[in-house]
């Protein structure tokens, strides 16, 4: 049992590895953003069920505990993250560009 546990603790701190590279590799900020927003809860879930086991029934509750807000908090902040960015910053790599033509219409 130990043995699955420390493997699947060790695929998470892979995945979170993985994850810095591609923080470091990709030039926008909106591909560094979705790295970070994809790959984090991925990584935290992969090691929280990697000690659950480890640590006993209290350690997992705590773990499960976090593991729920990141999984509920992350999609919401980083849109906002998201939006924030695409409304300071210049960008030339999006094609179309739907979030500003919609915010140009009138409202009724």
């Amino acid at each position: 049992m130990r043995v699955a546990a420390e493997s699947v603790m060790l695929a998470g701190a892979a995945t979170a590895v993985l994850a810095g590279v591609g923080l470091l590799r990709f030039s926008t900020p909106f591909a560094r953003i979705q790295v970070a927003g994809k790959a984090s809860p991925v990584a935290l879930l992969l090691a929280s069920v990697g000690a659950a086991p480890l640590l006993g029934w209290t350690g997992a509750a705590y773990l499960a505990i976090s593991a729920a807000a990141m999984v509920l908090t992350l999609p919401i902040a980083t849109h906002l993250l998201l939006r924030a960015i695409h409304r300071t910053a210049e960008s030339d790599h999006l094609a179309i560009d739907d979030l500003t033509r919609d915010e140009m219409k009138p409202t009724d």
